[in-house]
């Protein structure tokens, strides 16, 4: 009978595809709540808050009822760094041999450099895709910069595969999105952002960013998917080789077959170059949490999207520098679905992390995302551990400086120091919604009720007395 559980268990979770997605929990569990009458894509979650002792089928359907409206990517080891001289064709790049990876291979350099903006839309994006850094393969994610010149726009585009979210660096930007078609009709939410604000646009909606000012802005934005794609509308309608039929245009606009002709030839004249500005797919434009819903599911339910306002897609904040008094000199600003309600379902978030001279953000895992970070201002040692294999556990490291990129694989512990004696800043996003954070020291030394000495003595072949110091530092 347990095997028989087990096995039902393990067919919920069973994917069909080696390497496509699995599903990803949007926090630590979620325990099926069978007595609940909702009806949801699985299960509602259990109150986190009720005591309960785990069964292995317990555990199992808790995994098992993760929602798929609310899905990371998830990859299944450590790191699938692309290989781009196969010649096999899937979904994404098959991987190149894990013995030959190095930490270049999720390091990319460049984005203090300020981008060409003296195209017709006085816009340019340079971005770090997995063409980019070949260790973004299979992990969700990827980060852009955009430069704006005075009146510079990035026209109104999608990216069908991917939300993005964006914080102004320098400068001002009016920025938009517009919602599907609806009974309601098609709504548009716009913000103006000024330094330090935060703006999410839903994945596959069609936004834009414009500089009203009369001086240079900057913007980071990282996207939830490795190749995001970009659809820039006037070039995909009126652009497209062949050409889209003027009748058919005409039609779809309402205008006459010659007025179709000249806005064709008017547009193809402003073509923007963007070439380039599995992952979670939500099943509406947007799903903003309802916080006051007393409804427990993985994530958050959906605010009844009538109510919604494009402050539910906005944080003001990550121009200020956090408090790196601590012992550890570091401070975290996450900006993840409990500031942003929009974010919810989306599968992404964002930080900002400010680094005291000799300033540690100590090793840690984000057991539900992948970080990409990029150094704003200052210098970084960064690494990464992999997980268990019979050569042992790699470390991978990289001295950063001002521009330069670098990713950190879900779950993998990671850590990321300052050896200057200047403060350092970062811009980093993570794939998913809610990452969660392990600090390895503090979980494992500093748990509440704390883990036997006897456990920790045996793990870290040393005696009591050594643990009970550890753990009295915690």
């Amino acid at each position: 009978m347990a095997a028989k559980t087990l096995l039902l268990a393990l067919l919920a979770m069973a994917s069909s595809l080696a390497m496509a997605s699995d599903p990803s929990p949007l926090q630590d569990f979620c325990v099926a709540d069978k007595d609940s009458k909702v009806l949801v894509n699985g299960f509602v979650c259990k109150d986190p808050k009720v005591r309960w002792q785990p069964k292995s089928s317990s555990s199992l359907l808790a995994m098992a009822s993760s929602l798929a409206m609310a899905s990371d990517p998830s990859p299944l080891q450590d790191f699938c760094v692309a290989d781009k001289a196969s010649k096999v064709r899937v979904n994404g790049f098959v991987c190149k041999d894990p013995t030959v990876v190095k930490a270049e291979d999720f390091f990319s350099t460049g984005l203090d450099k300020a981008g060409d903006t003296g195209k017709k839309l006085g816009s340019n994006v340079t971005a770090v895709n997995v063409n980019k850094i070949v260790g973004l393969n299979t992990l969700g994610i990827s980060m852009v910069r955009i430069d704006y010149a005075p009146k510079g726009l990035n026209a109104p585009h999608t990216h069908p595969r991917a939300t993005e979210i964006l914080t102004v660096i320098e400068g001002q930007l009016f920025v938009g999105f517009v919602t599907s078609n609806s009974d309601n009709g098609n709504r548009l939410f716009t913000k103006m952002l000024k330094k330090g604000d935060v703006f999410v646009f839903p994945e596959g909606l069609i936004h834009f960013q414009f500089n009203p000012g009369h001086t240079n802005t900057v913007a980071i934005g990282a996207l939830s998917s490795q190749n995001p794609g970009t659809i820039t509308i006037a070039n995909a309608v009126f652009g497209s080789k062949p050409p889209i039929s003027d009748e058919v245009l005409a039609k779809a606009f309402q205008i006459t077959r010659m007025a179709a002709k000249t806005l064709l030839l008017a547009l193809l004249a402003v073509a923007s170059s963007l070439a380039m500005a599995s992952d979670p797919s939500p099943l509406q434009d947007f799903c903003v949490a309802d916080k006051a819903s007393k409804v427990l599911v993985n994530g958050f339910v959906c605010k009844d999207p009538k109510v919604v306002k494009a402050e539910d897609f906005f944080f003001r904040g990550l121009d200020k520098a956090g408090d790196t008094g601590k012992k550890l000199g570091s401070n975290v600003t996450a900006v993840n679905v409990n500031k942003l309600a929009g974010l919810n379902t989306l599968g992404i978030s964002m930080v900002r992390i400010d680094y005291a001279p000799r300033g540690l953000n100590p090793p840690h895992t984000h057991p539900r995302a992948t970080e990409i970070l990029t150094v704003i201002e200052g210098q970084l040692f960064v690494g990464f551990v992999t997980s268990n294999s019979d050569n042992g556990n790699r470390l991978f490291t990289k001295m950063l400086k001002k521009g330069d990129v670098f990713v950190f694989p879900q779950g993998l512990i990671h850590f990321q120091f300052n050896p200057g004696y200047t403060n350092t800043v970062a811009i980093g996003a993570l794939s998913s919604q809610n990452p969660g954070t392990i600090t390895v020291a503090d979980a494992v030394f500093g748990s509440k009720p704390p883990i036997s000495d006897e456990v920790l003595a045996k793990a870290f072949q040393v005696d009591k007395k050594t643990i009970d110091w550890l753990q009295a530092q915690f």
